[in-house]
């Protein structure tokens, strides 16, 4: 929170990121990203000249309202915004998220 995001760093799979408040607005920077990533599950390109800037906004209990901008002059003609819209799920659970890159035990578990 509150840095500078690094320059000339290594790059990341998912980029190096700083936060600040605007307001009631979460406000998160990340760049640095390796080259040749994907943004999502249907391979949406993400560069190494991305700069991505997602806003977290609560207006109510219940409900959180995520605003993400791509910029990423190397993969798209001009930036672009997605919106999501998250509400609370009571009595679940949250599930880990498991990188299956390189993933070789599968066949060793039946």
């Amino acid at each position: 929170m509150d840095a500078p995001l690094p320059k000339n760093a290594d790059p990341w799979w998912y980029g190096y990121s700083t936060g600040h408040w605007e307001g009631d607005t979460l406000v998160v920077e990340s760049a640095g990203f390796r080259d040749l990533g994907w943004l999502d599950v249907e391979g949406s390109p993400l560069t190494d000249a991305a700069h991505v800037t997602e806003r977290y906004r609560r207006p109510n209990f219940g409900y959180l309202e995520i605003e993400v901008t791509i910029d990423d002059p190397k993969a798209y003609t001009k930036p672009w915004n997605v919106m999501v819209h998250q509400h609370i799920m009571v009595d679940t659970e949250i599930f880990e998220f498991v990188c299956q890159e390189n993933e070789k035990d599968a066949p060793h578990l039946k």
